[in-house]
């Protein structure tokens, strides 16, 4: 089973929000409507600006992790890698 690693953010370089989740498409939907947590909900984060995924859960637990320990500047060289312009990118998630 797919489980995807995540970055949200409010803007470029504006607050962010790193998870994992099997499903997507249904986690974004939580973050949109304000069912996820705390600090997205206060934050108001919930642009899809960077997402990967991987095979293995332990993977992408420990992706996760290592993704959250990073520095800021590393996260948003991350981002902006492969969405500069730091675009929604929601609409492509793959359906699974």
């Amino acid at each position: 089973m797919t489980r995807y690693v995540y970055i949200l953010a409010t803007r470029p370089r504006g607050p962010i929000y790193i998870g994992s989740a099997a499903d997507l498409q249904r986690r974004m939907e939580q973050h949109r409507t304000s069912h996820a947590g705390a600090h997205t909900s206060r934050y108001n984060i919930r642009t899809l600006v960077w997402f990967e995924a991987h095979v293995d859960a332990v993977d992408a637990l420990h992706r996760e992790q290592r993704l959250k320990r990073w520095r800021r500047a590393w996260k948003d060289a991350l981002i902006e890698e492969t969405n500069p312009d730091w675009r929604d990118l929601s609409h492509d998630i793959p359906f699974e």
